[in-house]
Order: structure tokens, then C-alpha cells, then sequence
């Protein structure tokens, strides 16, 4: 079986729900841990990735230096790197990564804005950085235009490029769809990053592993943004079980979740928006904008969830929610009472 590779991102991603408090102490314990247990690359910082703080995105309890240096005190043989997003981070940001040894850096960009990936990734290739490619929202553009976004992406100069299912709402068949549109024109190495609003972040996981993707992303207790990610427990079980050579001590893995992630995790069950935002294809980062208006409107916010992603699964326009909520508060029982729920799938926005 060809070789997987994960990476473990409980410091990075699995920052969202516990507001960024990953202290440097708890960078430098869990990075050592991981590296005990056999993992090769290890994220961490600001969930939103480099200068995020700066940028009043979240205060993080540390810099992102700081987040370096803990990481780098640690780790002699595991890597480790950081996400970054181009208008968030800064070039300098960079620079200050390499000064402190960071082996590998995530660019992400929303699907539909791949070309402001070019500067970081030539920067990141010249300090002799690993780079992926993270095309958030993947699902935004069809297989075959995602495809051309990925070649985009190899253009650059990128190592890897990654499907990303931001919202998890992705099924296998359409892990599938993506991988077979990219490689009718290219060979890239590819990455997944899941997310699990509809439980299907490690079944997507597996299918793309299965398909031929190289590197996979999990954390800890499945701790991540929204309804988190595949969790690295499982994930890991699940491949050993397959029989794939991980070299990582499944034991130690469960030791590391329970010890230091489990007390953590204080929302039991499934959010119901979260669910929804799987259904809808629909990012949580704009869920405050959601709460806002359904509370003002008094109107359902899975309504307004779906609605919105119908004009557009990328960005929400605020002056645009406000005309969506107002339309759903004057016809909320027909949204609710006229229409099934499978026949919201793909509808376009009706009209009154």
C-alpha cells in the first residue's frame, strides 16, 4: 500500500472551538507527544493561520512566534507548519516562519481566489518550505473547474494541492468526481481536509486515500471549527485496521486524545446549524452574520442558512442576507410548509 501521510491539526484547526487558548506550553507538550506517538507533520498556531490575531480575527492566548518557537523547542524529528491566507498574513509573516524553522506552511485561499496565493507560495518555495495548496470551499466550482484552479495552484509552484471540504457536506462519490477532474490534467500530489457536519469526514477520508490523495488532515477527538474534523483517532484506527504501514502508536494516540483533548470538548451532540451548514454547503465563519439576522428578522436561521447558499457558497454578502431575511420573514411558512426539504437541493432562490 503506498505511504499516507497526516496531518495532525489539533493546534491549528482544533483552536476554533476553545478560542484560540492553546498556550505555547500546551504547542510544545501536544507537539511532543505527536511526535512520540509517529506523526511527521504537526499544525499549529491561530486557527485562521498567520497575523490572524493582528488582524482582530480572534485573539490567540500567544504570537505566532511564540507558537513557532514552542513547536520548534520540541520537534527533532516530526515537521512542523502553520496556515496561512493570503490578505490575513503577510509576506513577513513568512519570513519570520523560516527564521524560526518552520519546515511546511498551508496557503489557503477560497477556491474562486487562487491567484493571491502566487507571492506566498514563491516566498515559501524560496526559504525551502513544503507547500500546500488549500483551495477552502472546494465544493464552490464543479470538478472541472476546481481542476483548473489546481493546475493554477501547480503553476505557482505548489507541492500539493488540497481539496477541502469546508462546510462537510461533501459525499464520497464527489471526493471522486474532484480527483478524477484533476487528474485528467495533471499528476499533483494531492491532500484532503474534511470537515464533519453530516459524519462523513472519515468516510470522505478514507475515499480519497483509497483514490490515490497522499496526505489526509485529522485531529485529536475530531476538535475543529464547526463540527470539527475526522478524528485522528479513528482515522488511524481505521487505516491500521485497513493495513496500511503507519509507523504511528495507535495507543499513544488514544492516550494523547483522552489526556490532554477530551477535557476540552464541553458541547455534547451536533449543533443543529452545523448539521445545517453541511446540508447547505454553507462556511461557519459567517454564522455570526446568521445569528444577527434570524434574531432580528425572527425567522428560522436554518432558513436563512439555506437560502443564502443558494446565491453564493463562498462569500455571504451582508446587504444581500438582509434582503434573503426579510423575504423569508414575510413567507416563513411557505419556506416551511410548501416545500420538502430535498427540494431545496439545488433550487435557485424563489420568488414572491
Amino acid at each position: 500500500m503506498s505511504k499516507i501521510e497526516i496531518i495532525e491539526t489539533t493546534l491549528r484547526d482544533g483552536s476554533y472551538p476553545i478560542n484560540f487558548s492553546f498556550s505555547s506550553m500546551d504547542t510544545a507538550i501536544i507537539c511532543k507527544e505527536l511526535q512520540e506517538a509517529g506523526f511527521t507533520y504537526i499544525e499549529v498556531g491561530h486557527g485562521i493561520g498567520l497575523n490572524a490575531s493582528n488582524r482582530g480575527l480572534g485573539r490567540a492566548a500567544e504570537t505566532d512566534e511564540a507558537y513557532m518557537q514552542a513547536a520548534d523547542s520540541v520537534l527533532n524529528r516530526a515537521k512542523y507548519g502553520m496556515f496561512c491566507i493570503p490578505g490575513i498574513a503577510r509576506l513577513e509573516d513568512l519570513d519570520t516562519a523560516a527564521k524560526n524553522n518552520m519546515d511546511f506552511v498551508r496557503i489557503g485561499t477560497n477556491v474562486t481566489e487562487v491567484e493571491s496565493s502566487k507571492d506566498f507560495i514563491a516566498t515559501a518555495k524560496d526559504y525551502g518550505m513544503f507547500v500546500t495548496s488549500n483551495l477552502m470551499k472546494s465544493y464552490a466550482l464543479s470538478p472541472q473547474e476546481f481542476a483548473k484552479k489546481a493546475l493554477m495552484s501547480e503553476e505557482f509552484g505548489t507541492d500539493m494541492v488540497y481539496l477541502v471540504d469546508s462546510a462537510g457536506g461533501m459525499f464520497s462519490a464527489n471526493v471522486r468526481q474532484y480527483y478524477q477532474a484533476i487528474r485528467a490534467d495533471s499528476e499533483i500530489s494531492l491532500g484532503f481536509h474534511g470537515h464533519d457536519n453530516l459524519s462523513l469526514a472519515l468516510a470522505n477520508s478514507l475515499e480519497a486515500i483509497n483514490l490515490g490523495f497522499a496526505f489526509i488532515d485529522s485531529s485529536l477527538q475530531g476538535l475543529g471549527r464547526s463540527s470539527g474534523n475526522a478524528a485522528t483517532e479513528t482515522l488511524v484506527a481505521a487505516l491500521l485496521k485497513l493495513g496500511y504501514d503507519l509507523d504511528i502508536d495507535l495507543l499513544k494516540v488514544l492516550d494523547i486524545g483522552q489526556k490532554y483533548i477530551q477535557p476540552l470538548i464541553t458541547t455534547p451532540g451536533r449543533a443543529p446549524l452545523d448539521i445545517i451548514s453541511g446540508f447547505a454547503d454553507f462556511h461557519s465563519s459567517y454564522m455570526h452574520y446568521i445569528q444577527e439576522y434570524a434574531t432580528k428578522y425572527s425567522i428560522n436561521p436554518a432558513l436563512l442558512i439555506i437560502e443564502i447558499s443558494k446565491i453564493d457558497k463562498v462569500n455571504v454578502d451582508e446587504r444581500v442576507l438582509k434582503q434573503v431575511a426579510k423575504r423569508i420573514r414575510d413567507h416563513e411558512d411557505v419556506y416551511l410548509g410548501r416545500f420538502g426539504w430535498n427540494r431545496y437541493v439545488g433550487r435557485e432562490q424563489d420568488s414572491f
